[in-house]
């Protein structure tokens, strides 16, 4: 868990799954596999199978201690919602989330239709919290928009998007049911580009749904110097957060011995196996 994240829509990062296998455009040049395939090999290192998926049963506990209540990126290297994660340990995920309700979540995937099968199912109290955020990427018209319909079914209290990288001109959304939207263009070596008049479109159509709309970056090579200005200014709206005090240290890390007592079981190979998208299994869950 980071409690200093660079990313600018949140405040940390906690990633109880590591890696990830890539499913549409929006993939191609994936920051986590960038960073984590630079440790591949590397021996005790947290990225040592580089961007392998993997379960991280040990990190389930990380958010009771914090004493300070935070914004979480969720799987900021991975996405919770591919298909190697089991179903119980989504929900395992899910119950630290509820249980450690003094900070505010953001799950972010990839897997729609997934999130919504499980959000209206196994995970029916977690989106119901008003401290849990759900969002699904979007990056063009094929792959991205159909998820935002996917995200509009799941009985969900707030749902966001992440319209980054932006692709193409999406056209006109339907934000209807729709709290939050993020836009921000692809960085790093290879960054496709993205218009300005695609992000103004979106700006537009968010203020006449009154969605708040947060501008990330422009992205490019060098995301630095073209800076995160749109119209002259930020914009970097949020829906409204309900600050929860955190408990005592104490009761805290009561907490977190419950949670540890899960993190044990899923750690008691060979309970689960993950296996690569050839059916080859990679490793149990330790």
């Amino acid at each position: 868990m980071s409690e200093h994240s660079k990313i600018e829509w949140t405040e940390a990062t906690w990633n109880p799954v590591r890696g990830c296998t890539k499913i549409s455009p929006g993939c191609k040049h994936c920051y986590a596999e960038t960073f984590a395939e630079r440790f591949r090999g590397v021996h005790n290192h947290a990225y040592q199978d580089g961007f392998d998926p993997r379960l991280v049963p040990d990190k389930l506990s990380e958010p009771f201690r914090w004493a300070a209540s935070k914004t979480v990126f969720v799987n900021s290297m991975s996405d919770l919602f591919q298909d190697v994660v089991p179903d119980e340990y989504v929900s395992t995920v899910s119950t630290v989330m509820l249980r450690a309700d003094w900070h505010t979540y953001q799950v972010l995937t990839k897997r729609s239709e997934r999130m919504c099968r499980l959000l209206s199912t196994e995970l029916r109290d977690a989106g119901a919290a008003r401290h849990i955020w759900w969002g699904v990427s979007v990056e063009d018209r094929k792959y991205g928009l159909p998820r935002i319909d996917h995200l509009r079914a799941a009985p969900a209290r707030i749902r966001f998007l992440s319209i980054e990288p932006l692709l193409e001109d999406i056209g006109e959304i339907d934000l209807t049911g729709i709290h939050w939207v993020i836009v921000g263009g692809e960085s790093g070596p290879g960054a496709r580009p993205m218009k300005e008049a695609w992000v103004e479109s979106i700006r537009r159509q968010c203020a006449d749904a009154q969605v708040a709309f947060f501008f990330k970056q422009w992205g490019g090579v060098q995301k630095s110097k073209n800076g995160r200005l749109l119209n002259e200014r930020t914009y970097d709206e949020m829906p409204l957060r309900q600050p929860v005090n955190p408990p005592p240290r104490e009761h805290r890390l009561k907490l977190a011995s419950t949670i540890a007592g899960m993190s044990d079981w899923w750690n008691a190979p060979p309970l689960v196996e993950l296996a690569t998208k050839s059916g080859e299994v990679i490793g149990s869950v330790k």
